[in-house]
């Protein structure tokens, strides 16, 4: 199937297309928070092990159709010494012999873009930023771009479309960098997506301090390896880790009241399934020390652990999903 598109192309399959990373993909700054971000979706398997690079405070790196890891890795160090995301690209495609086949995105914690398709990329081919003053930048094969927040590019779609939905939907959308991200690949695949249909998606959010109990910058970082809908699964991963990986908010800190005691108490005097001993060994009825204990006790088993607390409320957050998940048991 791979080499069907060049045989309607009426070209010569390259030997090199079945390491292509044929997607369609956005890299983006957040102004507000400095979250730093890509996001990206193909017709390959793992692009995420491929495409998405990252660094907290530092910079995001996309590379695809015949994806360079050095553009990811180089491309870090650089702006990691002050080069901006325009100066980097320049550099590192100085020393690249094969820089007619990639296609990259770059973006710099000042929000400086940088976007270039090269002219071997397969049509549809091509990417758009934008200028200080808002407007969309387009480009196409054998063009390099420049300029500020997000850069979008794509190879191997029915058509520009995809890029356009991709830089509209991301400059129009509200929420976290992670939600605009989203968006913009949500709408990218409603522009047509890959000529040859979908099987991967990933999603790279990096924020010092932001990883699992602060010890690295991996704010989000989610990986659809092979799926027949993977940004459907990537939306759903994407709940899963917004549960058990970001912290409560004010707003959805409520009082244990005895009715909500009600509601959990029958879940902590019966589980954990299959262990003799049980969270509580007797009902109390309002939320008692020895209740909290066993409800914090029972969160931590069920990998709640950011959401466990011990002043009498509760996150309505994971009590939904508690109670939701043991419905008809």
């Amino acid at each position: 199937m791979l080499f069907v598109l060049a045989v309607l192309l009426q070209l010569p399959a390259p030997a090199d297309l079945q390491k292509r990373a044929h997607t369609y993909s956005i890299v983006a700054w957040d102004s507000a928070t400095g979250d730093l971000g890509v996001a990206v979706q193909s017709k390959f398997p793992n692009v995420g092990g491929i495409v998405p690079w990252a660094r907290a405070g530092v910079g995001a790196v996309a590379t695809q159709s015949l994806g360079n890891t050095a553009y990811g890795e180089r491309g870090l160090e650089l702006m990691a010494l002050g080069a901006s995301a325009p100066e980097v690209l320049r550099i590192v495609m100085r020393s690249d012999p094969r820089r007619a086949q990639r296609q990259v995105g770059m973006v710099d914690a000042r929000g400086n873009t940088a976007s270039w398709t090269g002219d071997s990329c397969f049509d549809w081919a091509g990417g758009r930023t934008l200028t200080p003053a808002g407007d969309i930048i387009a480009a196409g094969k054998g063009q390099m771009i420049v300029g500020r927040f997000f850069a979008a590019q794509a190879n191997i779609m029915v058509s520009d479309q995809t890029v356009k939905n991709m830089a509209e939907a991301f400059q129009h959308a509200g929420g976290a960098l992670a939600d605009r991200l989203l968006a913009a690949l949500v709408a990218g695949q409603a522009g047509g997506g890959d000529k040859r249909g979908m099987e991967s998606a990933a999603l790279l959010v990096v924020r010092a301090g932001a990883g699992y109990l602060g010890g690295n910058d991996r704010y989000i970082d989610l990986r659809v390896y092979d799926d027949s809908q993977p940004i459907r699964e990537l939306l759903r991963l994407y709940r899963l880790h917004q549960l058990y990986f970001f912290q409560s908010r004010a707003e959805d800190l409520v009082p244990i009241t005895p009715d909500i005691v009600k509601q959990l108490e029958p879940i902590l005097l019966r589980e954990p399934l299959n262990q003799p001993q049980k969270w509580l060994d007797a009902a109390q009825g309002t939320a008692t020390p020895k209740f909290l204990e066993a409800l914090a006790n029972f969160m931590y088993w069920e990998n709640y652990d950011v959401r466990v607390r011990m002043d009498g409320k509760i996150d309505r957050v994971a009590l939904d999903d508690i109670l939701a998940r043991r419905r008809g048991r």
